[in-house]
């Protein structure tokens, strides 16, 4: 079931700047404020109906009329095909989104420049995207392979160690440091494990949550205390084998010297299917269950695994891999048809494509063992997946792609409004489905 969450009028804030992969719609103090209304409330159109978008220009509340506003359009990600221009009459004006033929999603790129200043916006629609279909086939030997690996990684024993951290625990809570050995070769990760205070033995879920992209400290470890406080053990988890207690120049200075978008961890052995960086990443989250379902107060029946954009693909990688997770949760999964460009339209984060030397046979045989549709087809479990349309890091094509390959009970909260974000009330809106969907 897909709920559609209209918003009619929706409300734009935009600062004088270029839209950048971490915008959002509603940056703080903007005198400027934009209003994009497609003519279907829900931002949804079939394909070959025309679509049009109502534009609105304020600036301190004020309409601005006679400013001209430039558009292109462009189908999602792609370079535009039609330019144009509107002037704003008592702050308003039509612009012609038109239709597609097939199933995918409009962009509408909008530009006015006032006082010297240029603020730009933009508005995706949607044309029968229910119907989309991944690019990306299922290697031949795909389950072997993954069976392969796991049986190896599971050859090591489970071996961690846990340690109390004052700061991030409450009179409700305890929280402690985990790191958790992978392999022989010394390979770790760090997680934070918040737990409910005097939990008892076999009472508790075990909720584990893989970060975004990037490398970086665990944000604000206690964000998300409230699985905890409503009964949950989680274990929030970084991927590279970096204490999150380090110091965020540290993490910066790494990050700047290892993972530039030519050299950085997600092309890393991209080449050869057996040595990408990002094996030892879904293994990690394969040995994550293994730490929480090993832990006394685990309740012997509930596994569930959430996250967004990176930790989005994690969620779902994970349950695709491993038949002890018993739910999913994932917003604007990243890593998800990352080869839909070769049918000229979007593909998934990172976009390879747009780099150099990334279009090889070589690599495209990896990435189709590493892509999230894949292991989407193989869920069985009660799944939740919550995206935006207006996101240009993980679009709303992939998002579509990765719900429309899912063949088990499955749930979809969609934005249309939001960029690449969720609100506090949709990551809250996450512990309430988990919370329905606990088996008893």
């Amino acid at each position: 079931m897909v709920k559609n969450k209209t918003i009619l009028g929706v409300i734009t804030l935009l600062l004088g700047m270029a839209l950048t992969a971490a915008a959002e719609n509603y940056p703080y103090r903007s005198d400027v404020l934009w209003v994009t209304v497609p003519n279907h409330a829900d931002w949804l159109y079939r394909t070959g109906e025309k679509a049009t978008v109502e534009v609105q220009f304020y600036k301190y509340g004020i309409p601005q009329d006679g400013v001209t506003v430039n558009y292109e359009l462009g189908d999602d990600m792609m370079p535009s095909d039609t330019k144009g221009s509107v002037i704003l009459k008592n702050g308003k004006a039509v612009v012609t989104i038109g239709s597609m033929k097939q199933p995918g999603f409009r962009d509408c790129r909008l530009q006015a420049t006032i006082g010297g200043k240029t603020y730009k916006h933009h508005v995706k629609v949607g044309f029968s995207p229910e119907k989309l279909q991944p690019y990306t086939k299922t290697p031949a030997d795909f389950d072997e392979f993954w069976d392969k690996n796991k049986s190896e990684a599971a050859a090591f024993p489970l071996a961690y160690t846990k340690e109390r951290v004052e700061k991030y625990s409450t009179d409700e809570i305890d929280c402690y440091l985990v790191k958790l050995r992978l392999n022989g070769r010394g390979q770790s990760i760090y997680g934070y494990l918040t737990c409910p205070k005097n939990m008892r033995k076999g009472a508790c879920p075990v909720v584990l949550c893989p970060p975004g992209a990037g490398i970086k400290t665990i944000k604000a470890p206690l964000r998300h205390k409230y699985y905890a406080e409503q009964g949950c053990i989680r274990f929030e988890i970084e991927i590279h084998g970096l204490n999150p207690e380090m110091p965020e120049a540290e993490f910066k200075e790494i990050s700047n010297a290892f993972n530039g978008r030519e050299n950085g961890y997600l092309s890393n052995g991209l080449d050869n299917k057996d040595n990408y960086y990002m094996k030892r990443v879904y293994l990690a989250c394969v040995r994550s269950i293994d730490f929480l379902t090993s832990l006394p107060e685990w309740d012997g029946r509930n596994v569930i695994v959430q996250g967004g954009s990176q930790g989005g693909a994690l969620a779902l990688i994970t349950a695709g891999l491993d038949t002890r997770v018993t739910a999913c949760v994932a917003n604007h999964p990243a890593l998800s048809d990352m080869a839909g460009y070769k049918a000229g339209r979007a593909g998934g984060y990172p976009h390879f494509f747009r780099v150099a030397g990334m279009d090889t046979a070589d690599k495209l045989n990896t990435m189709a063992y590493y892509d999230v549709v894949n292991f989407a087809r193989r869920i069985k479990i009660p799944t939740y997946m919550t995206w935006g349309y207006n996101d240009d890091t993980c679009p709303p094509t992939t998002s579509y792609i990765v719900y429309n390959v899912l063949d088990c009970p499955k749930e979809a909260l969609i934005t249309p409004v939001n960029e690449h974000w969720t609100s506090e009330d949709t990551e809250y809106g996450h512990l309430v489905w988990i919370k329905k969907h606990l088996k008893q």
